[in-house]
């Protein structure tokens, strides 16, 4: 129970496979106290049927994160729920389709400033609104990919926007480390998630992936859940700027 009495918000459950869900399952497993942030009717029914399952009375929050009033309004209402918050865990991402398809030289602008603003400057939007509540210190964990470090067909303009995501964290963890508010990304290998379906090509991805990791498999969303909770927990507590990898070994791999 080594989150006992401690607070936690999550952006970005979609239903049962998200990693978002798997970390949520993870940190309430470890004593934690969580809030959800949704977006939309639609998205609120899934993460009410989970929570009510198995986390009745967590508190579900409307947040667009485009939408800096509905920002606000979740963070007043966690200080009215709460009072104090101990970690935020940022699982959030968009583009439009046409922008990962064909070659990234195409992608438009608006499709471009529509994934860096939900996929990035989210992750800035979110900290600098928890970070006042976080009156103890604090983490705040974000989820990235390798697409944003080598280039993956079908990722395009996402890949751009996670490395501006992978950026964001060494800056915030500067800005907010003397607050003993500690920031990181988790970088996890491909998983059949909502989110990863708008990929094309996820499959020879997920089969060239285990092929290739030194483990030869592909990671489990619970294994990442699990890194959350590490770095959510005072077992991190020097841990702050970083992108964690967990892809049973992937990205070492060379020829």
């Amino acid at each position: 129970m080594m989150l006992e009495n401690k607070n936690g918000i999550i952006f970005g459950v979609a239903n049962k496979r998200s990693i978002a869900w798997a970390t949520a399952q993870a940190l309430h497993g470890a004593g934690a106290r969580l809030a959800f942030a949704y977006q939309g009717e639609r998205l609120k029914e899934n993460v009410e049927s989970l929570t009510n399952a198995e986390m009745p009375g967590s508190p579900l929050y409307s947040c667009d994160v485009t939408n800096q009033a509905e920002v606000e309004a979740a963070f007043k209402s966690v200080a009215r729920d709460f009072g104090r918050l101990d970690f935020l865990v940022h699982s959030i991402a968009f583009a439009p389709r046409e922008a990962l398809e064909g070659e990234y030289m195409k992608v438009e602008r608006d499709g471009f400033l529509s994934a860096m603003e939900v996929s990035a400057y989210s992750l800035t939007q979110l900290a600098r609104a928890a970070a006042p509540l976080m009156t103890e210190g604090g983490s705040i964990v974000t989820m990235t990919f390798h697409g944003a470090e080598k280039v993956y067909q079908g990722y395009n303009v996402m890949g751009v926007a996670k490395a501006a995501l992978e950026s964001s964290v060494r800056y915030l963890a500067s800005d907010l480390g003397p607050k003993n508010v500690r920031v990181n990304a988790i970088s996890a290998g491909p998983i059949q998630t909502l989110a990863a379906r708008g990929v094309s090509g996820l499959s020879t991805m997920l089969k060239h992936h285990a092929e290739r990791a030194p483990m030869k498999r592909n990671v489990e969303v619970r294994e990442v859940g699990n890194t959350a909770l590490f770095l959510c927990s005072s077992l991190s507590s020097g841990i702050t700027g970083e992108t964690i990898f967990v892809d049973c070994g992937y990205n070492v791999m060379g020829l």
